[in-house]
Parts: structure tokens; sequence; C-alpha cells
């Protein structure tokens, strides 16, 4: 059996959201909700298999959440980041104490994503 989890974020500037996730992190819109034209959005975004939903609705989501993701080819995505110089972060490539090298961002909304891939150590006798 498969299972998929989804977080939801909250956020409170549609503009802002899309230059953090869409244009710096390179996720891309899947679909996106409005009830009407003066509503707030929900919406789900995509990078591979990665899929987050982001929601201005007041009761979706709590801001300052945090989520893992387990991230493969950590190294070159946290380049890329760099690379692109976006102004409000400069994200670094760091060990944690629990096994893995991690790229810490924040949004513009108060919420954490921790890209993590596990360093292979050598199982030592």
């Amino acid at each position: 059996m498969s299972q998929t989890i989804i977080p939801i974020f909250r956020i409170f500037d549609y503009p802002k959201a899309v230059e953090f996730y869409v244009n710096w992190l390179g996720f891309t819109i899947a679909w996106e909700h409005r009830f009407g034209e003066n509503s707030p959005v929900y919406l789900e975004i995509t990078k591979g298999d990665l899929k987050l939903h982001l929601s201005e609705h007041h009761s979706d989501a709590t801001p300052g959440s945090k989520v893992l993701i387990d991230y493969p080819e950590l190294e070159s995505f946290h380049k890329e980041l760099i690379a692109k110089n976006y102004h409000y972060m400069k994200p670094g490539f760091n060990e944690a104490f629990w096994g893995a090298w991690v790229v810490n961002v924040i949004d513009p909304f108060g919420n954490r994503l921790e890209f993590f891939q596990r360093i292979e150590k050598p199982v030592t006798p």
C-alpha cells in the first residue's frame, strides 16, 4: 500500500508565495482554486514527486510550521539556489547532528522547509 502525505502551509500573499516557491525553489503550480473573485487561494505545488499545498484560508494551517523533505542530490539543489541569488535568503549547507546534510529555508510567511540528504557513513565494528 502506498501512502502520500501532503503538508499544507499558510500563506498571506500570492505573488510572494510564487516568487519564493516557484521562481526560487523551482516548484510548479499543479492547480489552484478560489471560491470566487475576492476569495483566498488554495493551491498545490510540485517539484518531482514532492507535493505541497499552500493556502490563504485562515483555518487551514498555522504559520511557522516546519517540514522535513528527504531530497536526493541536495548539494546540487543548494548550488542552484545560491546561483539564483535570491534577495531574501542565502541558505547554508550544513551537517545535522542526526546524520544528514541539510539546507534550511524559511518562506516569507515563517514556514520552514528543511531539505535533507542522509550521510552514508561506514559501519564500524
